[in-house]
């Protein structure tokens, strides 16, 4: 009798200790979904960019409204810097990253410290070449941003002319941009007497335009692969006089509206919103962490503004 109620007591402590800690497994693994706070990062190809000081700051509203972190780099168009500070970041103890790449293939290093280390990546704006590394994506459709300029542009000059493009490699979402513009302006007798690297910085496309302009005094159109490179061309533009020559950009900034809304060589501009980028980023990034359902990939809408629509979204602000 003895020797049953010990088999017995030795299996009721077996199942009581086992039972224990799959509890504490599961309740680790529910508590690291269901945490009271969260620390994020953030990484954007620069934060000299309007663009992006208005999108960090409509994901950061949400984070500090949660009671939650956000940390901030800057790595000014530096693919290395970039790498090295998501690998301090990573040292912090960051719950999950929003990451936007200076080289979206050569960001690839730091996609694999961010999975090595299990943390979330919620890419924004413009994709990372190696996507399997990726949680999720939120971003404009760049490919209709760029086409509604060339479609604008079709419309304007339904004969075709000589045109610039300046684009920016390295950046994904202008590659995007300037694929829908080439499909817009395809077969509708457009020469396009030079292509260039403008870095989508505003001082590199003045500088490029204003050698271009020198070698073809005759392009009806400058297509700008974003509002910062628009700008820059039209400095140069402006500078050289010439009045008959159209531009286009993409983003839909407060500046390029001002621009637009003078009646000048800036005609249009392909927007986007940095601010609902910003709000989706940061609900999609709670989602996974609180593992709940998400959209792989959550499109935010791209249009035209020109002059037409210009008072409608106003020059102060983004829209």
């Amino acid at each position: 009798m003895k020797k049953l109620v010990s088999i017995f007591l030795v299996a009721l402590l077996t199942f009581t200790l086992s039972a224990c800690n799959n509890s504490e497994q599961s309740s680790g693994s529910a508590g690291k979904k269901s945490k009271d706070h969260y620390v994020f990062g953030y990484t954007s190809m620069t934060q000299n960019n309007p663009f992006f000081q208005v999108l960090e700051k409509s994901i950061r509203e949400k984070v500090e409204a949660n009671g939650d972190k956000l940390i901030t780099t800057n790595p000014a168009m530096n693919v290395e810097l970039q790498i090295n500070q998501i690998e301090d970041l990573i040292s912090q103890g960051i719950d999950a990253i929003f990451l936007n790449p200076v080289d979206w293939e050569g960001i690839r290093p730091a996609l694999v410290m961010l999975e090595e280390a299990n943390i979330p990546i919620i890419n924004y704006d413009t994709e990372v070449k190696d996507f399997k590394y990726v949680t999720a994506f939120v971003g404009s459709d760049n490919k209709n941003a760029g086409r509604v300029d060339g479609e604008d542009l079709v419309k304007r000059f339904p004969n075709g002319g000589k045109i610039v493009v300046l684009d920016s490699p390295t950046m994904n979402s202008v590659n995007d941009r300037i694929a829908g513009f080439m499909e817009a302006i395809k077969g509708k007798n457009f020469d396009i007497v030079a292509q260039q690297d403008a870095k989508g910085d505003l001082q590199t496309a003045l500088g490029i335009t204003e050698d271009i302009l020198q070698a073809h005094s005759d392009i009806v159109a400058i297509m700008g692969g974003n509002d910062p490179t628009a700008l820059g061309a039209l400095a140069a533009v402006k500078a050289a006089n010439k009045t008959n020559i159209v531009i286009y950009g993409v983003d839909g900034s407060p500046d390029a509206k001002a621009a637009i809304k003078e009646d000048g060589p800036l005609v249009g501009t392909g927007a986007q919103s940095p601010i609902s980028i910003g709000q989706q980023s940061a609900d999609v990034a709670y989602k996974v962490l609180k593992g709940e359902k998400f959209e792989k990939r959550t499109p935010v809408e791209t249009f035209l503004i020109n002059k037409d629509n210009v008072d409608k979204y106003g020059t102060d602000e983004w829209q």
